[in-house]
């Protein structure tokens, strides 16, 4: 596709991997060498170590390039805001306040660039909105000197199949072996966190052994709400971010400026902060004709001023049955307890943490493992240094709550969401643990969850004790058996001889034994059924208590989203009741 064709050397020298004839003549003195010592070792019968096999050289020229394509059937993208979507950097703006999923706005543009660097073909993008009739096919590059899109094709064609979506196409050089595991990682995190949606990955190599397809399954349709723009709070704007307000807005006067672009400011409460504001400001006076220094003391004003918090309904969390049913679904774990806490709030942004922690699973390392997501994004890098992996590492005393930090597998999943996460360092891969506001949530969340695992242990140990003590019992059963018929015919035969007189119920028994109807192995039997209802009665007020069944789970099949049932949904943060009427 990009004319990169292999070709037979013609000088061999001028190449990087060449290997001169002083070069060879050392490479394999230094292998007759080791082949030497490993038969020494081997006439004196010690452990012989394979010799490693001698690494290619690979040259700068040689690369591996990967088509990757990816596609849902989300919501599509207008026919006419494509090619700026995609071949404009910064095309968007981060002033409206809201909860994004993304970190910079950049990630489509960065596969383009990253596309155009390394071969140089366009990107090709397919989409489709809703009744839609068309589909819309582009295939374009971008002019990096410009910032502007270099359209190859934009064209609409027919949508035979009513299709609604979107698809990327993008050919890149990248390396599979070395980023294998991390792909495949960040598609299970998105499974946790998104167990309403449906994940297909496909590696498709030139040689099929090497092929791997792996299958998420969706695992409910109920979605987060989705968030909500809200307006910036006092307390948390720039200068720059008044400058940009004040030259959009709609609004003719500072009392009126102050009271609509910005959240829990009431009239009265802006007449206040304009009078602190000095003699120069007035509630009249147009907001188009503030100075620089005018600007510089609101913005004063605005940081040292005291205002209510924000609320966070405009916050969308996954929420405790999604987290749950999320982890349930790709880790498989023993047990698991969530939390999710009440919105807080750092430099005037509110934020949300969701917890969950989870003991035992499959595919899960002894330890702690930590599953971080950032406004329901996976983090994958940088992990030591952020908040949730310190937090775990250090804060939380897991001997207190029955869980073995070294031997037992641990998953340890936190959800942070807010319209502006304080991410560190220029990846954006984890947020500090300098945030006193968001490390004392973080480790709250987490707390929480361990008192509710806490309270399973305890149950589960207690279960186990008592399975042990009927273990013990019906050991000592015949035992037992023997010795107290043992002391019933020596009791027989006092009460025949006259020598002891015994009570009527205690002469029936003992005429009872005597007549051979009571047996050493009558005994035997009582003694093991009076141990089977105690245990019974024992496992059934555990069960009652702990209200966990541990029948067998079955496979649900969940209707279409497309379905048209009409449904009445009644949520609580473990299990979703749906009435179809």
């Amino acid at each position: 596709m990009i004319g990169l064709v292999d070709r037979e050397r013609v000088d061999a020298a001028l190449y990087d991997d060449y290997e001169t004839e002083k070069a060879r003549e050392k490479r394999l003195a230094k292998e007759a060498r080791a082949q030497e010592m490993q038969a020494k070792n081997a006439a004196l019968g010690k452990k012989v170590k394979d010799t490693p096999a001698s690494k290619a050289i690979k040259g700068r020229g040689e690369a591996s390039f990967y088509r990757v394509t990816c596609k849902d059937n989300g919501k599509g993208m207008p026919h006419d805001d494509i090619p700026n979507m995609f071949g404009r950097v910064l095309s968007g703006t981060k002033y409206g306040l809201k909860q994004t999923r993304g970190k910079f706005g950049l990630g489509a543009k960065m596969a383009l660039i990253w596309s155009k660097m390394s071969t140089g073909l366009p990107i090709e993008i397919t989409s489709s909105m809703k009744n839609q009739n068309y589909v819309s096919f582009c295939r374009l590059d971008i002019d990096i000197h410009k910032n502007i899109p270099h359209v190859h094709l934009h064209e609409k064609r027919e949508n035979k199949e009513h299709w609604r979506g979107a698809e990327i196409q993008v050919v890149i050089e990248g390396n599979w072996t070395t980023y294998r595991s991390k792909i495949l990682h960040y598609m299970r995190q998105m499974a946790v966190i998104t167990p309403y949606a449906q994940f297909l990955f496909k590696f498709v190599s030139d040689a099929p052994d090497k092929n791997v397809s792996i299958r998420f399954a969706r695992r409910t349709d109920v979605m987060p709400p989705i968030p909500m723009e809200t307006k910036h709070h006092p307390s948390s704007v720039d200068l720059l971010l008044i400058k940009r307000l004040i030259a959009e807005t709609s609004k003719q006067n500072l009392l009126q400026f102050l009271q609509h672009e910005f959240v829990n400011i009431s009239k009265s409460y802006a007449e206040r902060l304009i009078g602190e504001m000095g003699p120069d400001f007035g509630s009249k006076m147009t907001v188009k004709s503030l100075t620089s220094q005018q600007l510089v003391r609101i913005h004063q004003l605005l940081r040292q001023a005291k205002f209510d918090d924000p609320s966070g309904h405009c916050l969308s969390p996954a929420g405790e049955y999604n987290l749950r049913l999320g982890i349930i679904k790709e880790l498989h774990p023993d047990m698991v307890a969530t939390y999710s806490g009440s919105a807080q709030v750092f430099e005037g942004h509110p934020f949300i943490v969701e917890a969950g922690v989870s003991v035992g699973g499959k595919n899960v390392k002894q330890g702690l493992n930590i599953f971080r997501f950032a406004n329901r994004i996976p983090l994958l890098f940088e992990q030591g240094a952020d908040v949730v992996t310190r937090t775990a590492h250090k804060r939380i005393n897991w001997s207190s709550y029955k869980i073995n930090q070294m031997q037992d597998k641990i998953g340890v999943f936190v959800s942070i969401v807010s319209t502006k996460i304080p991410f560190k360092g220029t990846g954006k891969e984890y947020i500090g643990d300098d945030i006193t506001e968001i490390a004392s949530a973080v480790k709250y969340a987490i707390q929480q969850c361990c008192v509710q695992l806490k309270s399973k242990i305890v149950k589960k140990m207690h279960a186990r004790e008592q399975q042990e003590r009927k273990r013990n019992l019906s050991r000592y059963i015949p035992d037992a058996s023997g010795a107290v018929y043992n002391v019933l015919k020596e009791m027989t035969q006092l009460h025949a001889s006259k020598k002891i007189r015994y009570g009527d119920d205690d002469a029936e028994l003992l005429s009872k034994v005597s007549e051979n109807l009571i047996t050493k192995e009558t005994l035997c039997e009582k003694l093991s059924k009076h141990v089977e209802q105690v245990d019974y009665e024992m496992a059934l007020e555990y069960a009652t208590q702990s209200g966990v069944s541990e029948e067998p789970r079955e496979t649900i099949y969940i209707q279409s989203l497309e379905a048209e049932n009409k449904m009445i949904d009644l949520q609580t943060p473990f299990i979703v009741f749906r009435v179809f009427q």
